[in-house]
């Protein structure tokens, strides 16, 4: 019911907000879990609020936090061991593991040989067996999802727990644990990982502690860099996928510019977004944003609160452009947004608002009798570094995933031509901290991957030699340019084929880099240019296609 419709938005927010109220009424660990499931993964959010306001009574009702009751929420799904089911039936074997992103089913025959699919023996004779493992599948495939976004967000949570607590519910949990175990924790202020059975230290020396020792999830914020190098290096060994970048996270620090600006962070300012892509992420991470309409009304800017740190980040965007139905949907909704600042106020300040055709944001709500006096922005020198950090990589992602620099289609600059500076501004130049990220994995990782042998890294491009041209492929934006005079080469990607890890047969220390999945599908296209027989492909670079 929540499925977004074009020009109207949610299909039915009503009977969603309804089915929510049944869960919160029900009892019993199973709609316990899918309010958990919803909490983590809804962004529409009027429908968000109602399940927070389920879970938040059924944690009353208990006496324990929301934290908590989100982890003991977490179903285990019958799972007879960390990550993995099996099933013994008409003499065939089934096995399910949770792997980062999925649960993956493997049937064995009754001799034992791994089959595509059920054996026609246990179809025919056990056919409720196969439904139930198909369903097993999917319900675990959805609740690893979700529990990876619950953990992505323990960054800024401020939660700790004793030993024996984090083992039950995290590195233990049947489910649970499959993600843990694929993460760096902090023991009494050791870092370690869980390899070969056992929590060890990066040189694989195992860790011992007391049960009261206190756990905490690690952040590279801080961290020495050859600490960080090494935990790297340490996942490249023991073949470990994380479910997000962790020992690999891209870290913001205080700039000369922001130091000199002092309240305000500029650095991804000027940016053009395509609006509800950027809407949809935002809510996705945890922010409240409205989507600004061509019309006489006031919107807030996009804003995270951030409870245990008492404060509220804020992204000013404003939509771009003045002529309806070009520069809108046919509802009004503008279809690209321009960006500004990054700005932190303790969490009770007052809000700002700014019309939503532009001009600049202000305290209070415009037209109001009376307007609360103006808040004071925190210094940027007083916001935690890892609250910093992790809201500028937010941002950091909201620019990288909906610029509309990322369009290989947009190289005649969008309507009228009015963005051909900034896509090509964006399209070729100056990589940010995540592409920065993307290109010192790649440096360490070619050598491994099948177009290593025609692929290196120069400054901001990765530069693939083809039999026809060589190419260099943006490593921010994806797109491409060719040899000798740097024509520009248009490839659009298709979606449903760039989850990450994608396209390659290369191992990468993490999942949810869409656009480093991209990068490799268009490597290994242009590898072998002269097989390629998509002709608006071919046309560019040259190729005769036989008729």
């Amino acid at each position: 019911m929540l499925r977004r419709l074009p020009g109207i938005g949610p299909a039915g927010p009503k009977i969603a907000n309804a089915a929510v109220g049944v869960l919160g009424r029900l009892d019993g660990d199973a709609a316990l879990a899918q309010l958990a499931r919803l909490s983590a993964r809804l962004t529409y959010k009027g429908t968000r609020n109602e399940v927070d306001k389920a879970l938040d009574a059924r944690a009353a009702a208990l006496g324990i936090g929301r934290d908590e009751i989100e982890e003991l929420a977490v179903p285990d799904y019958g799972l007879t061991d960390v990550g993995r089911h099996e099933v013994t039936v008409g003499g065939c074997r089934v096995e399910l593991l949770a792997g980062v992103g999925a649960a993956a089913v493997t049937w064995h025959n009754d001799a034992g040989r791994v089959v595509k699919s059920p054996p026609a023996t246990v179809r025919r004779d056990h056919p409720q067996v196969v439904a139930d493992v198909k369903a097993l599948a999917k319900d675990v495939t959805g609740m690893l999802a979700a529990q990876s976004a619950r953990l992505d967000r323990l960054f800024l949570a401020r939660r700790s727990w004793s030993l024996s607590v984090w083992r039950e519910r995290y590195l233990d949990h049947p489910l649970v644990g499959a993600l843990a175990r694929r993460l760096v924790w902090l023991v009494d202020g050791v870092a370690c990982g869980w390899a070969d059975g056992a929590l060890r230290t990066v040189d694989d020396t195992p860790v011992s502690a007391d049960a009261d020792a206190v756990v905490q999830l690690w952040h590279p914020i801080g961290r020495p860099v050859p600490e960080v190098v090494a935990w790297r290096e340490w996942l490249e060994r023991h073949r470990v996928v994380q479910p997000f970048k962790q020992a690999h996270r891209e870290v913001y620090l205080l700039t000369p510019a922001e130091e000199s600006t002092g309240i305000y962070s500029n650095r991804f300012a000027g940016h053009v977004l395509r609006q509800h892509q950027y809407h949809a992420l935002a809510a996705a991470r945890g922010w409240a944003d409205k989507l600004r309409l061509m019309v006489d009304d006031t919107c807030p800017p996009t804003t995270r609160v951030l409870p245990q740190w008492g404060l509220r980040a804020e992204y000013w965007v404003e939509g771009v452009g003045d002529d309806y139905g070009v520069d809108t949907t046919d509802s009004g909704s503008y279809l690209r947004l321009v960006t500004d600042q990054v700005r932190f106020y303790p969490v009770d300040a007052p809000g700002n608002v700014a019309h939503a055709t532009g001009g600049g944001y202000t305290a209070g709500r415009w037209g109001a009798r009376e307007q609360r006096a103006p808040a004071e922005p925190l210094p940027l020198d007083e916001v935690p570094p890892v609250v910093f950090s992790e809201v500028l990589r937010d941002v950091d992602l909201f620019v990288g995933v909906a610029s509309v620099g990322n369009d290989p289609t947009w190289s005649d600059g969008g309507p009228q031509g009015r963005f051909r500076d900034y896509w090509s501004s964006y399209s070729f130049g100056e990589l940010s901290a995540t592409a920065q990220t993307r290109r010192d994995l790649l440096a360490r990782l070619l050598p491994r991957l099948a177009v290593g042998s025609q692929a290196s890294i120069d400054g901001r491009f990765l530069v693939v030699r083809g039999e026809l041209r060589t190419y260099k492929i943006h490593l921010g934006s994806g797109n491409i340019l060719m040899s000798p005079n740097d024509s520009y080469l248009c490839i659009v990607p298709d979606r449903s084929s760039t989850r990450s890890g994608g396209g390659h047969d290369g191992f990468l220390p993490f999942e949810g880099d869409n656009v480093l999945a991209v990068i490799l599908s268009k490597a290994m296209l242009l590898a072998r240019d002269t097989e390629i027989t998509d002709v608006t492909i071919t046309r560019q670079i040259g190729i005769a296609t036989p008729s």
